[in-house]
Parts: structure tokens; C-alpha cells; sequence
């Protein structure tokens, strides 16, 4: 478990990797007070353990709790009434989250929504702004998407009768390099020229953490004729975004990562505001999307509401929304700046701790440029797969909570919200360790 004792002797070495060095670090963070806010997960004899997981899963808020019971208290106390009545009226739920993922999406409020899941609002994205015509239908993704997005790009080409063999274009790291040059990313879209339709790209590529371009990203998609739509999961929260002034058509995201909104918690999606008008753009359609002014009339005719709100379907899940409110309003005091300033630091700490106790043994597969990451880190264990695995359980054992992706990658990011200088150097001792024992 997590010692305040170094597990490893840094004699001779570095002051940057002693204890009380990380502390000094924690002691000027101005941030620091955020961390008290978020509860940390424990081992059965009540130990904190090293939590560097927020690419898969933040911390709860303390404060979600009693946001959530009086979600619960009103629907209680008032029932039906409480679409009217509650502390937040249920109704117009969804806009409380709109001005705070604006400004971490760099985006106007009305260019912004919460709702659905991430897959569904990427389905629901697509059934907009992929609409392939003769000589025009090919999607371009980045070869090793996240599955889910893989799956969804696949089956709206089927959807449509398009051969996905013939107009799924992938992009690959050249042979023998792990990450995307971002030369190889203009160069395949425009190779691509009138033949494509849409260039569906991640903020932050899931497995290695690579940081994109997005702006060029869109502006290549545009040169040709084609839209641009991006997966933030892996970026809102964690690096800067301008997703307006960068032009993006469309973007998803969801909010259990760096949004700390609970596990499959209300996701969101931004769409430009030049195809927010209603009727801009065909869309799948249901009755949250009808302008509010005129939906509880119950007419036949679907009515859209201007922006991003247009693309609503079914009413918020106010039990699944309320913790999101805690984070989110963390975050925007916080702001991204100092939030980011904070990032670049604690990862690039990571980075250090990593590579002088070590060494070789681990390989860091994301960029070393802190321009092109976020806080996550994705780190190779040298040797064979079973060698992987005893070197992640092992780290495991010792109390730290990052995770695995086969067949030989560790992911870790200290997300600056929550995390501290001395998690950082004590993950990056229970990995030395673990290599050191598991030969």
C-alpha cells in the first residue's frame, strides 16, 4: 500500500524525487483545495489508494450526495409537481450544465447540450452530418478508434448501404512509430479529396494520449467539401478546447471522465451554431428537441428549438444529472487555464519520476511535448505479456488504481482537479518497485 515512506532510495539522485520536494510542490498549489472535494477510493483496511484513473472514471464529488438527495427529497415531497416546483425544476433541468461545458468546450451556451450517452449523441450527430451522396461517402476516423466509435461509424455506413470496406478510410502511425504525424492526417484527407463525406477525429486519442490539432483537423475536412465532427471524451475537462473558433461542425462527449459526473453519467454534444437554426439540418427527432415555447402543446409537428437543444429527444434523467452539477461548478471556478498550467506540471512530474526510477523498462507512449497531451500518460512495460500482467498486478497490490489495455499498456493520468504532487511520485515508486519484482 502507499507508505509515507519512499519505497525506493533516491540517494545520489534527484531532490525533484524526494518526498518532501513532492510536498513543497503541493504546498504552492493553488488548486489544492479542490482535492479535499472529491472522495477517494479505499482498500478493505481503509487505506487511500493512488488513484490515477480519471481517463476512465473521475472521482465523486462530495457534494453529489446531497444533490442528489434533494433530487430524491422533492421527488418525494412534490412528485409531478417537481417538473415545476423542485429546488431545480426538472424541466428545464439540462440548462443549469449549459453555460459551464460551454466554457470548458469553448463554445456559446446555445451551441451546447446535455444529454443521452456519448455513443447515442454520436449516432445522433451522425444521422445529421453524415449524409453521403454519389461520389461522396466516405468517413475518415483515425485507424485504432475507440471501439464504440468504430462500431457507430460502421454501422451508419451499413445504415446507408455503403460498402465500409470501400468508404471507411483509417489513418495508421507510420510503421514502426506508435502516434499520428499530424502531416500524415492532412495529407490522407486530402487524398481523399470529393470522395469524403465526413472526418470524425478525437480530441485525445484514448489508447496513447496523443493531443490533435483539431483546428487543422477542420479546416483540412472543410478544403475538400467535407464536415468535421470530433469525440471530446477523452478532451473536455482535460485540455483546452475552442471547438466554435476552430470551426468543428459537431462534437461529443461524456461526462465520467475529466467531468467527474459518475459512472455513465448524462453526456453532452456541441453543434456550431451556423446549423443550429431550426431546420438547417435534417435530424432524428423527439420531443425535448421542440422549441420549449410550444412542446407541451402536444402538436403532430415537430417544432425544433435553435441549437444545440434541438437535438434533445427524451426528458433529462435527473438522477443521473445531479452529481454532474458538483464537478462542473468546480471546474468552472477552477477554470481551464490554471486547471491546464497545473496539468503540464503534474504530468510532466509523472514523466520524470517515471523515467529516472524506471528507465528503460517503461516505454511512454504519448508525446513528450506537453502541447500534444492532455494528463494521461500510456506507458509500455518492456518484456512479454505475462510479464504485463504480473507488473500490473503487482502495482495493483500496492494500491494504484490506473488501468491496463492489452496486450501492454498502462494508463495513468493525474488529473489536476484532484490529484497531488506526492500521488504522482508515490505511483511512479509502486511501479519501480513492481518492475523491480516482477523481472
Amino acid at each position: 500500500m502507499p507508505s509515507n515512506k519512499p519505497l525506493l532510495s533516491t540517494a545520489g539522485g534527484s531532490d525533484e524525487l524526494s518526498r518532501a520536494h513532492a510536498r513543497r510542490l503541493d504546498e504552492a498549489d493553488a488548486l489544492a483545495a479542490f482535492g479535499t472535494r472529491y472522495a477517494r477510493p479505499r482498500n478493505a483496511a481503509g487505506d487511500a489508494l493512488l488513484y490515477l484513473c480519471g481517463h476512465s472514471l473521475g472521482l465523486a464529488p462530495l457534494r453529489a450526495r446531497a444533490l442528489l438527495q434533494e433530487e430524491f427529497d422533492d421527488w418525494e415531497r412534490l412528485g409531478v409537481l417537481g417538473h415545476e416546483h423542485a429546488r431545480r425544476p426538472w424541466t428545464g433541468y439540462a440548462q443549469q450544465f449549459s453555460n459551464g461545458l460551454a466554457q470548458l468546450a469553448g463554445a456559446a451556451a446555445h451551441e451546447v447540450v446535455a444529454m443521452n450517452s456519448l455513443t447515442v449523441n454520436l449516432h445522433l450527430m451522425m444521422a445529421s452530418f453524415y449524409r453521403p451522396a454519389a461520389g461522396r461517402d466516405c468517413i475518415l476516423i483515425e485507424a485504432g478508434a475507440f471501439p464504440s466509435d468504430r462500431y457507430a461509424v460502421i454501422s451508419q455506413l451499413q445504415w446507408h448501404g455503403v460498402d465500409p470496406r470501400q468508404a471507411l478510410i483509417e489513418v495508421a502511425p507510420r510503421p514502426g512509430e506508435a502516434l499520428l504525424r499530424c502531416e500524415d492526417i492532412d495529407a490522407a484527407i486530402a487524398a481523399a479529396g470529393s470522395k469524403l463525406a465526413l472526418v470524425l477525429w478525437p480530441g485525445v486519442q484514448y489508447l496513447t494520449g496523443q493531443a490533435f490539432d483539431l483546428a487543422s483537423i477542420a479546416r483540412a475536412a472543410h478544403r475538400c467539401g467535407a464536415l468535421a465532427g470530433f469525440d471530446l471524451a477523452h478532451s473536455i475537462g482535460n485540455v483546452p478546447l475552442r471547438m466554435h473558433d476552430w470551426d468543428a461542425d459537431f462534437a461529443v462527449w461524456c461526462s465520467y471522465k475529466y467531468l467527474n459526473g459518475g459512472p455513465g453519467a448524462i453526456a453532452g454534444a456541441f453543434v456550431h451554431e451556423r446549423h443550429g437554426a431550426p431546420g438547417a439540418r435534417p435530424r432524428l427527432c423527439g420531443w425535448w428537441g421542440n422549441d420549449p415555447g410550444t412542446r407541451f402543446n402536444m402538436a403532430p409537428q415537430f417544432q425544433a428549438a435553435a441549437g444545440a437543444d434541438g437535438w434533445q429527444l427524451s426528458n433529462p434523467p435527473i438522477l443521473a444529472c445531479a452529481p454532474l452539477l458538483a464537478s462542473l461548478e468546480d471546474l468552472v471556478t477552477a477554470g481551464m487555464p490554471a486547471l491546464r498550467t497545473k496539468s503540464v506540471a503534474l504530468t510532466g512530474y509523472l514523466e520524470r519520476a517515471l523515467r529516472q526510477l524506471c528507465g528503460a523498462q517503461l516505454q511512454v507512449l504519448t508525446p513528450l511535448d506537453p502541447a500534444q497531451r492532455g494528463c494521461q500518460l500510456s506507458l509500455r512495460v518492456t518484456g512479454d505479456a505475462a510479464r504485463f500482467k504480473r507488473v500490473y498486478a503487482a502495482a495493483s497490490e500496492r494500491g494504484l488504481v490506473g488501468d491496463r489495455r492489452e496486450p501492454d499498456v498502462i494508463r495513468l493520468a493525474p488529473v489536476p482537479l484532484y490529484n497531488t504532487f506526492t500521488e504522482v511520485l508515490q505511483a511512479a515508486e509502486v511501479l519501480a518497485v513492481a518492475l523491480r519484482e516482477q523481472p
